[in-house]
């Protein structure tokens, strides 16, 4: 998404090195492209973990592409707070094109170096689409909320922090107005993701460590 801001830390650093100490081995051992989705709530640190995580294994030869899951909201993210004002029954999975999304995930996987894909522009709100270029991509990642939900990645890294854990995150990132309406909101999310949270591999803990469920 354009326009999208990350503050990367050194958790994040720490976790985007158990996570790739985890899959290298099992990246060079896979023929094609490797997908990994980082899911988690509301300021968990999902995109600034996809960053740093791509930043790491460029430094073991393996580069890597992030695809977001804001670029596959049905409509750009001012339209969408609108349409949940409306009505807070819009607030769920039905928001975003997961399907698409798992569609180029499988796309990329099975060797496909043309995707095109949708592109949100955070300030202008409007979804455009973009064509990216896989040509030497060995591994992709998807990050966002409800990303664990995915059919076709090899791993699922889930962050374990729910939005009271992640308030003072989402204050500092200012891209939402924190109120009890954003509560409500975010509420409805823990409860979906946390269910999709059983389906992940590497579970980042509150306190960042890394708990394996492959072994």
């Amino acid at each position: 998404m354009r326009g999208d801001k990350l503050v990367i830390k050194d958790h994040h650093v720490k976790s985007a090195q158990m996570v790739a100490e985890v899959v290298i081995p099992e990246i060079k051992n896979t023929r094609g492209r490797y997908a990994i989705t980082i899911a988690g709530e509301s300021g968990s640190g999902k995109s600034e973990t996809a960053e740093t995580l791509r930043r790491e294994l460029e430094k073991y030869d393996l580069p890597a592409f992030i695809f977001q899951q804001d670029d596959y909201f049905v409509y750009p993210p001012k339209t969408n707070a609108k349409m949940r004002e409306k009505d807070i029954n819009h607030v769920g999975t039905s928001e975003v094109k997961l399907e698409l999304l798992d569609q180029n995930i499988q796309d990329a996987i099975e060797g496909k170096d043309q995707i095109e894909k949708p592109l949100v522009y955070f300030e202008e709100d409007r979804v455009d689409t973009e064509t990216v270029d896989l040509t030497g991509i060995k591994v992709v990642i998807a990050e966002g909320t409800y990303t664990t939900s995915l059919e076709n990645p090899h791993t699922r890294v889930f962050i374990a922090r729910n939005y009271f854990d992640t308030k003072a995150t989402r204050a500092e990132r200012s891209r939402e107005k924190q109120d009890e309406f954003l509560e409500k909101i975010l509420r409805i999310e823990h409860e979906i993701i946390s269910k999709q949270s059983e389906k992940a591999d590497l579970i980042i803990t509150k306190d960042y460590e890394l708990k394996n469920l492959k072994k």
